[in-house]
């Protein structure tokens, strides 16, 4: 064995533990000179001998000159093998063979791993990392990317952001859990709607944004009713069906601005708009209200602080509720006012669904009760033992501690429990009676009084009354409107009236704003009236003197 033998013999071996594939062409010749086990493995054979056309180019020696690495003495890429994916780090390096000859050495490296970590980098710095939706900030870069295609082609697009209505109601009712599973399957239903596949993002806890592209800008009424679509049934969570609608802003561009933060607040404020004027609505930005518009968004900042100062700025009203059969004041419902030193006299339409939605509902609530507990212990103290109506937000209800709340205002302020009506509304029993069942058993076990409020709306089912311990149903003024003249709304309430003798329940009517809807109901036995033809919420001091003598 000479001297050459040895070294190639060395090389060989040193080559064969590298840990990539290496093999060496003859330039001119195109013949594969050498390669290590590694390729060997890869190509399933002994290249030595053979050209590496035989492995490119279907064996066609003459596309060689299309052959760009060997063309350089130095080259470098990454490439996918469809047929093993993986990646590959391919470098090619011009150098002198053991023989004299001028050759390339290639060097394949298997970067698998490596890309599929940068992959997972990117999806993460990319993605939700529940929905797997992309995130706010893809959103932005999306979206400055399609403004720009709209500029140059002067064509529109437009942003949806969507807000679910009461999705808090669904996490704190059934568990995160299922809110998780809720959000996902949302995901999965906006992604499957025709036009907007890769443009949807998850850019809060349940805040949605679509981009319509300038592409499809002319889809945007199909793809709106079918967004309508997904949410108007019901999805199907731990066992049974759940309501979860949505409130959605809408915003197009350029014509309304070509600045991206700038477009999203304004859909921000569109679907705000959606929340104030009922939830699940669509509402389309407005540039003419650009002043009220910002003003609404400037409630947010400022409630804070007004929650934070113990909830000072917020008023009492009392509206009073009358017993038919005397016309006399039998109680009063408790109203929140916000007069906010900055934003001025606030009612409850313009700050109510937002506080909702911020999670401020509950301290709000929890101060609206102590002060209605205190007022009435006040009156009481005086010797007027009348009724207070509060209002339970939904929020408040599906608390974990809401019973011992209650149970401690009640302490604190020394009110006496049977002079407390607490107000809910049926939404909570739509989608799970019998936690509204217990709740009700358990706050009622204080001596409370409950009452079922607006009832005749949205699900409203008779069975609510037949299987909730209620001490008062309050039918909703949609039915007084024209019980005069209306045949349907007058039998409407005398079935409630004949239904709540059965079950000892009382009936308040409310929105009473006449004599003649007054006449009818006292034919009707109604026990109780609520409404302007009495008397409009009103600062307690008002309430006191008209309706207390105090």
């Amino acid at each position: 064995m000479n001297e050459n033998d040895n070294s190639y013999t060395a090389l060989k071996e040193i080559l064969n533990n590298l840990g990539s594939g290496i093999f060496v062409i003859d330039k001119s010749t195109r013949e594969i000179l050498f390669h290590n086990e590694i390729i060997a493995k890869m190509a399933g054979r002994d290249m030595v001998g053979c050209h590496c056309y035989d492995f490119h180019y279907n064996g066609m020696a003459e596309q060689c000159k299309y052959c760009i690495p060997l063309k350089h003495k130095n080259y470098f890429a990454e490439t996918f093998d469809e047929k093993m994916e993986r990646w590959y780090e391919v470098k090619y390096n011009d150098i002198t063979w053991v023989d004299g000859r001028e050759v390339s050495l290639c060097n394949v490296t298997d970067i698998t791993d490596k890309k599929k970590y940068q992959q997972r980098i990117e999806f993460q710095a990319n993605n939700d990392f529940l929905t797997g939706l992309f995130n706010r900030m893809r959103c932005e870069e999306d979206l400055q990317i399609c403004i720009m295609e709209a500029l140059s082609s002067k064509t529109k697009g437009a942003i949806l952001f969507i807000d679910l209505d009461d999705f808090k109601h669904i996490n704190d009712g059934l568990g995160h859990q299922y809110g998780d599973v809720l959000l996902k399957m949302i995901s999965v239903g906006l992604q499957q709607i025709k036009g907007i596949e890769k443009r949807c993002y998850r850019v809060g806890g349940d805040e949605f944004i679509i981009i319509i592209e300038p592409a499809v800008y002319s889809q945007m009424e199909e793809i709106l009713s079918e967004i309508q679509k997904l949410f108007s049934k019901p999805w199907y969570l731990g066992g049974a069906d759940y309501y979860c609608t949505m409130s959605m802003g809408i915003v197009t561009f350029v014509d309304n601005g070509s600045d991206v933060n700038d477009l999203i607040k304004k859909a921000d404020i569109a679907m705000y708009e959606a929340k104030k004027s009922g939830k699940n609505k669509s509402v389309r930005y407005n540039k003419g209200g650009d002043k009220n518009s910002y003003i609404q968004l400037d409630i947010e900042k400022n409630m804070r602080s007004a929650v934070a100062s113990h909830c000072s700025e917020f008023e009492i009203y009392i509206q009073p509720i009358v017993d038919v059969a005397t016309e006399c004041c039998a109680g009063g419902e408790a109203l929140i006012r916000w007069n906010s030193r900055k934003l001025g006299f606030l009612s409850p339409g313009d700050f109510i669904p937002l506080a909702e939605h911020m999670g401020l509902i509950t301290p709000i609530g929890e101060y609206v009760l102590k002060q209605s507990c205190m007022l009435n212990k006040k009156w009481s103290d005086q010797g007027i033992d009348i009724h207070i109506n509060v209002n339970l937000s939904i929020v408040q209800l599906l608390s974990n501690n809401i019973v011992d709340n209650i149970a401690d205002i009640i302490s604190r302020t020394g009110v006496r429990p049977e002079n407390l009506v607490l107000e809910v509304t049926e939404s909570l029993a739509i989608n799970d009676m019998s936690r509204m069942k217990n709740i009700i058993k358990e706050i009622k076990a204080l001596g409370v009084n409950i009452a079922l409020d607006d009832f005749g709306t949205g699900y409203s089912s008779l069975n609510y009354i037949k299987q909730m311990d209620l001490d008062i149903i309050k039918v909703d003024r949609t039915f007084i409107r024209d019980i005069a003249e209306d045949d349907y709304a007058k039998a409407f309430i005398k079935l409630i009236a004949e239904l709540s003798t059965q079950l000892d329940v009382q009936v308040c009517v409310e929105g009473v704003e006449d004599e003649k809807q007054l006449a009818v109901l006292k034919e009707l036995n109604i026990d109780m009236i609520q409404g302007f033809y009495f008397g409009k919420p009103m600062k307690v001091q008002e309430f006191e003197r008209k309706y207390l003598s105090l």
